[in-house]
């Protein structure tokens, strides 16, 4: 068996300056980190909101498996692409009767399996189902094929992602925040071997509010109307973690960050 098996988790994908960072910067961290597995994040790949099929294609030509959040079901047309796409996940918290995976098992070349599991929280977000008992329910399924189970936690509050951190230390290989989109610099490995971070950021557009263009959002502060936003285009960022597991247990080695940023237009 592997010593290591290594994941690369990138933060979400804003619109195409994150698709554009994507195609730009991924192949230097496939070089430096060598990664078994590459995540990402796209419930907003496409024009800043939601997933296309289109785009969900182009983006599996780059990445392993994509995860999401409460934005994938701003696009109608990516429903049947849920439904047929088990390595595009949607929170598996969501109502049953939605289309679409809340888990994939990933299977490597070298046959080592790993879970990817979505779960999206609740407080400041739609009331769903619980995210702590969801996890409980899927990881007894999960755990008798894989003790590797990396899960995007795609919620707004830190103390809800630290708190399931804690709840899911020693059950899960590495608990991920997405969301907020901004990288925060608490990873670490929890005491029973989880590997955490409270958000690992997005790609896009560098100089932006939370990916899209400031005066937009400026505005939307300054006068407390409803603004339409749209993905900033100047200079880009990548925002990711590399996380290293002991394959036979599924703990946690190693996490560290990694930020890529580029100040030339991303057009």
């Amino acid at each position: 068996m592997l010593n290591k098996f290594s994941v690369l988790f990138i933060g979400d994908l804003i619109g195409r300056p994150g698709r554009q960072a994507l195609a730009r910067f991924l192949p230097q961290l496939r070089k430096k980190y060598r990664p078994d597995l590459v995540i990402a994040n796209a419930e907003n790949a496409a024009g800043g909101n939601g997933l296309t099929e289109e785009i969900g294609k182009e983006l599996f030509f780059q990445v392993d498996v994509l995860t999401s959040g409460n934005h994938i079901w701003d696009k109608k047309e990516v429903l049947n692409y849920l439904e047929k796409e088990p390595r595009l996940l949607r929170p598996a918290n969501y109502p049953a009767s939605n289309p679409g995976h809340g888990y994939h098992l990933y299977q490597n070349e070298t046959g080592i399996k790993v879970a990817v599991l979505n779960l999206q929280g609740r407080v400041f977000m739609e009331p769903i189902d619980c995210p702590f008992l969801q996890a409980d329910r899927l990881l007894e399924t999960i755990k008798p094929a894989t003790p590797i189970i990396i899960i995007d936690f795609h919620a707004e509050a830190t103390s809800e992602k630290q708190a399931l951190g804690w709840y899911l230390d020693g059950q899960a290989s590495a608990v991920i925040g997405t969301h907020t989109h901004i990288p925060t610099a608490d990873e670490r490995i929890l005491p029973k071997g989880t590997a955490y971070i409270t958000d690992v950021g997005m790609a896009g557009g560098l100089n932006s509010v939370i990916g899209m263009r400031p005066e937009q959002a400026i505005r939307r502060f300054l006068t407390s109307r409803p603004q339409h936003f749209e993905p900033a285009k100047d200079g880009l960022m990548l925002s990711a973690v590399f996380i290293t597991l002991d394959p036979d247990t599924g703990k946690a080695l190693s996490i560290s960050r990694e930020l890529i940023t580029e100040e030339k237009s991303g057009e």
